[in-house]
């Protein structure tokens, strides 16, 4: 972080406003950091449900019981709980895929087994299929980000309380052009990105009714506000197109030592530093500002992917990380996926994901969508045939094998196996 980084509550001491050619600089620099890939990290949000009962809503001060066990185990992730007392494992960055699943697996056996002595187990599904959004953390940020959102509808708070999901983070690539270099990743997150949310969509429920969504978490995502959800605009290069989409996307919130934070409206970064908001911003607000944007696809040194649905099951995490890791980092299969998606910009048009016909379908359909299916099955096999040369365990091909044969085969994804809520009495069957 930057020396007049201000923490989580106030606004930096002796700090430099921030001119608009210094912030644009700052955007290109520090959001695509190029070189050949070498690094991979996984971020996992579970639901936190009662064992026998799982429908049941979990009372706060068991939740919180459990949070601070949890937090005393020791874990080689940074843990994290959301505001509806999701959990969140964020792994540190490893040199290769096996590291991460390794690393990854060990820290979830560890608190899976400290959960199990509460009675609590770890869900893997996208959007909580019974529970109305319940917020926990009462801290200046959610504070605001709830106040900012509830100006779009309902999707805010359901997104902060009831959703959990899969993140990949992948190098940003290569300064040169090809497979590996930067722009080609940029293009294919945003391609292959509807592939991976119509292959693992796993969230068809919420509030005990079907919504008519397979992936009904991304939904709420392409719904939860006008712009900040959305991947950049137009064909620049993406240094470029991503810092005129941070420059121009409102500010959510700005941060106040003392008191609750303001939560102006219609005020984009770029009139901040013009002189619009109640202060001049600072490089400090830059960076906080950068972790208010939701897109599919975030830079922040690396690459963000954000959609896709948590995964039910022990190990239903390592499969988007093996099968996106090895799509993006083996350069045949880069090459070979990248020939697959491209003939989705066709049907997604000209609207920014995840708002265009692409990624809705993804979101509505999963792969009963004819063309998304023949994508999925098609990456699949390019994925199974890299991953032993990136060194994948026989466990690892295995999971993805038996994924593949149960799912993408047979053009069906996580949530047409999940069953009704209405015809779980116990719930037991959604958590598995």
């Amino acid at each position: 972080m930057p020396p007049d980084t201000l923490g989580q509550h106030g606004p930096p001491v002796d700090a430099a406003p921030l001119g608009e050619e210094e912030a644009e600089d700052l955007l290109r620099g520090i959001c695509f950091k190029t070189g050949p890939p070498r690094t991979v990290g996984v971020e996992l949000e579970w639901l936190v449900h009662d064992r026998e009962h799982p429908e049941a809503l979990v009372p706060e001060d068991r939740l919180r019981a459990a949070a601070d066990a949890v937090r005393a185990t020791p874990l080689d992730a940074a843990l994290t709980f959301e505001p509806g007392g999701q959990l969140e494992l964020s792994s540190q960055p490893k040199g290769s895929l096996m590291e991460c699943v390794d690393a990854t697996a060990a820290d979830l056996a560890a608190v899976r087994d400290t959960l199990g002595r509460s009675g609590l187990v770890l869900a893997g599904i996208g959007v909580d299929p019974w529970n109305p959004p319940r917020r926990l953390l009462r801290e200046p940020r959610y504070d605001a980000m709830e106040a900012a959102l509830d100006r779009s509808g309902s999707a805010g708070r359901a997104m902060m309380c009831t959703s959990a999901s899969v993140q990949v983070c992948l190098d940003a690539g290569e300064e040169e052009p090809g497979p590996l270099g930067y722009g080609r990743r940029w293009q294919l997150g945003h391609l292959l990105g509807a592939v991976l949310v119509a292959a693992f969509a796993n969230s068809p429920f919420r509030q005990g009714r079907r919504t008519g969504w397979r992936s009904t978490r991304q939904a709420l995502w392409a719904d939860l506000d006008p712009a900040r959800t959305l991947a950049p605009q137009g064909r620049l290069d993406p240094r470029d197109a991503w810092a005129a989409h941070v420059l121009a996307t409102p500010v959510m919130c700005v941060r106040n030592a003392e008191g609750p934070w303001d939560v102006p409206e219609a005020l984009t970064f770029r009139d901040w530093i013009r002189g619009g908001g109640p202060r001049p911003p600072v490089r400090a607000d830059l960076d906080y500002h950068l972790t208010t944007l939701f897109p599919p696809v975030r830079p922040r040194g690396h690459l963000e992917l954000r959609m896709i649905d948590a995964q039910s099951g022990t190990d239903g995490w390592l499969v988007p990380l093996a099968v996106t890791t090895a799509l993006f980092d083996d350069p045949e299969a880069a090459e070979t996926v990248y020939r697959t998606v491209k003939p989705l910009a066709e049907t997604a048009g000209l609207p920014p994901a995840p708002r265009n016909p692409l990624w809705t379908a993804a979101a509505r359909d999963g792969l009963r969508d004819p063309e998304l299916a023949a994508a999925a099955a098609a990456c699949f096999t390019t994925a199974l045939e890299a991953l032993p040369r990136m060194g994948a365990s026989g466990h690892v091909l295995g999971t993805v094998a038996a994924f593949h044969e149960r799912y993408v085969a047979r053009g069906r994804c996580p949530a047409d196996d999940l069953p009704d809520p209405a015809q779980e009495p116990h719930g037991k069957g959604l958590v598995r």
